[in-house]
């Protein structure tokens, strides 16, 4: 019994030792690897997450594998170390193209070969897509009229990136946005034509909206906009007549306001001269005694222009022309029934209109004459051929005896090929007066005009033909003879080319802080001699200067010349005017820094210069 007992209790040592186990050295088993199970996540289409598997290896980490990837892929981005007990392995998961369930198995190896097992659930869903909301598929509109449409939304679960446009395939970057700080939603206003400028036609406009994912949303709005209606104006205008933006005006040959009538012009208003010369040149003449009431605004300037031109209502420029596109219609004449000098009488003819036309007719005796407002006008592409067998051409603004109750202010005239604004005479000022690029004389002065320019600027070129900044003529006759003229605060600059200034047939009046910049020579020239006759000193200006009624003070230019130019072919004698010299002329006009411009701003975004970044 005793020896029986001895063998079980052997027996019972031993399966001890057994149930305790032994590795093949003799060293004992070690738990096998335990990884913990991520919690389940979710992630759209074509974006990528990271799963961590945190996991512990008592036996230290051998190596890990991935298995049953669902939904998309998968790879260790970081695995555990060699040899270590814990640690993270952190998995990168590309979600793929197809919707629904998705998940990836990690197996963890431990150093006895043991694993560890454990599976991330995934569920992919589809990629939210930005939105476009608010605009509407199509809109028809009339030219210069806009399409407003507030409260468009755009809108990404993912956060706005960027807004991009085009119109007719073009990319327009100035309509597009950065959104990137505009967090999930924005709403904007939607608007077109005039804002970008659209001629009439068919428009197909391609919003195209990004969230910060990538993921893009597009939409197409087709805009409609039609021609602005066209008003043909020709002949007499013998009634009141009222002219609107919401039209354009189409001036077809030659076209008076008669006495007694007023034309009224609303701002925003584009009035259009058809093309042609001679008996065919189209042009607006306000006749004595009638009146021109065309008052615009910095915003809604009246444009007189060529039929040529694509501008459209609501518009402040067209596409299809360049400041060296002149001669394409006529211009706009106002005649008054104030002072002037002609060769004879106290009344003439304005040039290009036929001798015994009584409409033509211009000057009178009433100095306070009222010929009506201009105000913000802009005259473009004029100074077609009136007259071409003496080869003359219409002004861009030309004004005949006009009064001094007349109110001028706000005008541009731009690629005439003619003079920009002429005088004949009258008592009328004019403010705020930009000329550029004109083919004659920026601003010419005749018949004893006894009115203001002031705070002008004026830009001569070659490529335009300019001929003189200044052309000063005075009386011709002895009737009204004592007008005298002020031209002041004014800058003249030579676009390459053009003289500074003229001043020739009496002429007489004051000049004061004047400034020629970037003429290669800007010379004031002051004509000494005598025309036809010795007896009829028509272009004796010196004479003038010498007994201070011409005046040139405060101004800046290069230098003084006198000009005694020779006689007439017929003329036997010296007609030089006695004791005209040089260092005479020099003693009177001395060039001085000048300020020129009072302001040069005036004519900022209304003008086609402005518009055209000329200025």
């Amino acid at each position: 019994m005793k020896k029986l007992l001895s063998l079980l209790a052997a027996f019972g040592v031993l399966f001890y030792l057994s149930s305790c186990g032994d590795d093949d050295d003799g060293d004992p088993d070690l738990d096998a690897p335990v990884v913990t199970t991520p919690a389940a996540t979710s992630v759209q289409v074509d974006d990528e997450i990271t799963i961590n598997f945190p996991y512990t290896a008592a036996a230290g980490f051998a190596s890990s594998a991935l298995s049953n990837v669902t939904g998309g892929t998968a790879e260790v981005t970081t695995d555990g170390t060699a040899g270590a007990t814990d640690g993270t392995i952190v998995v990168t998961f590309a979600a793929g193209s197809n919707d629904g369930g998705g998940g990836v198995t990690l197996t963890v190896t431990d150093g006895e070969g043991d694993t560890g097992v454990a599976t991330a659930v995934i569920t992919v869903s589809a990629s939210a897509v930005p939105e476009i909301s608010g605009i509407p598929p199509t809109a028809t509109i009339d030219a210069g009229t806009v399409l407003s449409v507030p409260d468009v939304t755009l809108s990404a679960e993912d956060g706005l990136a960027a807004l991009a446009v085009s119109v007719n395939g073009e990319d327009v970057p100035e309509l597009g946005a950065d959104l990137s700080s505009s967090g999930t939603s924005v709403t904007l206003t939607f608007e077109a034509a005039p804002t970008a400028d659209l001629p009439p036609g068919n428009y197909t406009i391609v919003f195209t909206l990004t969230d910060s994912d990538g993921d893009i949303a597009s939409f197409t709005h087709t805009l409609t906009i039609e021609p602005t209606p066209v008003v043909v104006v020709q002949g007499l205008i013998e009634e009141n007549a009222n002219w609107t933006k919401d039209n354009i005006y189409e001036i077809a040959g030659r076209v008076f306001v008669t006495s007694g009538n007023t034309l009224t012009i609303e701002a925003g208003t584009i009035v259009k001269g058809r093309t042609g010369e001679g008996a065919n040149a189209s042009v607006l003449t306000i006749a004595r005694g009638a009146k021109i009431e065309a008052i615009g605004t910095a915003a809604e300037p009246i444009i007189f222009t060529t039929e040529s031109d694509n501008i459209q209502a609501g518009q402040l420029k067209g596409s299809n022309l360049t400041p060296t596109d002149t001669e394409l219609w006529g211009g706009l004449v106002i005649l008054g029934n104030a002072p002037i000098s002609p060769d004879a009488g106290t009344e003439a003819q304005i040039e290009g209109v036929p001798a015994g036309e009584p409409l033509g007719l211009y000057g009178g005796n009433n100095p306070t004459d009222d010929s009506g407002t201009l105000r913000y006008i802009s005259l473009r592409h004029g100074g077609t051929t009136i007259d071409p067998v003496n080869g003359n051409d219409i002004n861009g603004l030309t004004l005949g005896g006009v009064g001094s109750e007349t109110e001028i202010s706000y005008v541009e005239v731009i690629a005439n090929f003619d003079d920009g604004i002429e005088f004949f005479g009258g008592t009328v000022s004019v403010t705020n007066a930009l000329v550029y690029g004109v083919g004659d004389d920026a601003i010419d002065v005749d018949q004893s005009w006894a009115g203001m320019v002031d705070n002008f600027q004026v830009f001569t070129s070659d490529a335009a033909g300019s001929d003189e900044g200044l052309e000063i003529d005075g009386p011709e006759g002895s009737e009204n003879a004592g007008g005298k003229f002020t031209i002041q605060n004014g800058t003249i600059t030579a676009l390459a080319g053009g003289s500074a200034a003229d001043f020739k047939s009496r002429a007489q009046g004051t000049v004061n802080n004047v400034k020629w910049v970037d003429f290669a020579s800007a010379t004031i020239k002051i004509r000494a001699s005598y025309q036809n006759d010795c007896a009829n000193p028509r272009d004796d200006a010196f004479t003038n200067l010498i007994a201070g009624d011409l005046v040139i003070t405060g101004s800046e230019f290069t230098a003084v010349s006198v000009y005694t130019a020779s006689k007439n072919d017929a003329e036997t004698e010296d007609c030089t005017v006695p004791g005209a010299d040089q260092t005479a002329a020099e003693a009177e006009i001395t060039s001085t820094t000048a300020t020129g411009v009072s302001d040069g701003t005036v004519w900022n975004d209304w003008t086609l210069a402005s518009g055209l970044g000329l200025l």
